[in-house]
């Protein structure tokens, strides 16, 4: 990696009973960010992004906190809003919004009374209502989805002018996305010469919409072990319980396994192509997922921030 390349790693908070407890674990670990996936029904329990951040927020005092990924569409943007300005001020300007439209589990959807076909389109509509409530008072808005008048955030967010926006995603219509409304891109299930193209693609949409360029990220899981094979072998069996599907042949393309110096050259991969930003989910078997964050802590992270 170049001399330059000093990324922030965050960790994925995989405790829905004490999310708490594990945050500061993490943070007195050095990583960068905790963050929560969520939703309302899935493979395997899952927990409220807002919720874990909340408690993850009232246990540390310097982690920044970001939802890998607040699922948008479900959400009444205005509450949305609400939620990520209160957690921001509760947390000292800590708090980074990670967006989704999810999809995945057609059930979630229907259960929310949101029909998925509507996901991106209702998406694109909050993040034009959060920006607006997070920077103006007396806001009113006419959309497709959303109609109202007057409505003022407060107290307003810390963060100016507004907490950071991360768009998640893998397709053309998230680098829109991305390039319209965040300041951070953060695709999973990526390669590296896949997140070099998104971020090309992304900076020709930018151009319309703002002079500043969108920070480059990944989401990514893994394991890592001090044997090669079983690190693989983990994440394969842990990734494949989780997806309900058959990882063995994504691992290697779309995952990090291996010894910490795999790791580092494997995501020093993604560092070289753009991403200043990578956030980890651990693909352990309970047992052994305490041992790897030490491991990824005491070997990983000093090589790639070197």
């Amino acid at each position: 990696m170049p001399a330059t390349a000093k990324p922030e790693i965050g960790i994925v908070l995989q405790s829905a009973t004490d999310p708490g407890g594990e945050a500061k674990a993490f943070e007195d670990l050095g990583y960068d960010f905790v963050t929560v996936g969520e939703h309302v029904s899935f493979n395997v329990p899952a927990s409220n992004s807002f919720i874990s951040l909340a408690v993850a927020a009232g246990a540390t005092s310097r982690i920044k906190l970001m939802n890998t990924i607040a699922l948008v569409p479900l959400y009444p943007p205005a509450l949305l809003a609400k939620l990520g300005a209160a957690l921001d001020v509760a947390s000292g300007g800590r708090f980074h919004l990670g967006v989704g439209v999810g999809g995945e589990i057609p059930a979630e959807f229907a259960a929310c009374g949101v029909p998925v076909k509507e996901r991106g389109a209702r998406t694109n509509e909050a993040l034009e209502i959060i920006h607006r409530l997070w920077s103006e008072t007396n806001v009113s808005f006419s959309g497709r989805f959303n109609q109202f008048e007057g409505v003022t955030i407060a107290p307003a967010p810390l963060s100016k002018p507004r907490p950071p926006i991360w768009v998640s995603g893998r397709k053309d219509a998230a680098w829109k996305r991305t390039a319209r409304f965040a300041d951070g891109w953060l695709p999973y299930m990526y390669t590296p010469e896949m997140l070099a193209s998104s971020l090309e693609g992304i900076a020709g949409y930018r151009s319309e919409f703002s002079d500043t360029p969108v920070a480059g990220g990944l989401f990514i899981w893994g394991c890592v072990h001090e044997d090669r094979d079983t690190a693989r072998q983990m994440a394969i069996d842990s990734l494949s319980r989780t997806y309900a599907q058959d990882f063995s042949r994504l691992v290697d393309k779309y995952a990090f396994a291996g010894t910490p110096n795999d790791v580092v050259e494997q995501l020093g991969a993604f560092v070289d192509a753009g991403a200043g930003t990578i956030i980890v989910s651990f693909a352990c078997p309970g047992s052994s997922i305490d041992a790897a964050r030490q491991l990824f802590a005491e070997q990983v992270l000093p090589a790639l921030r070197s």
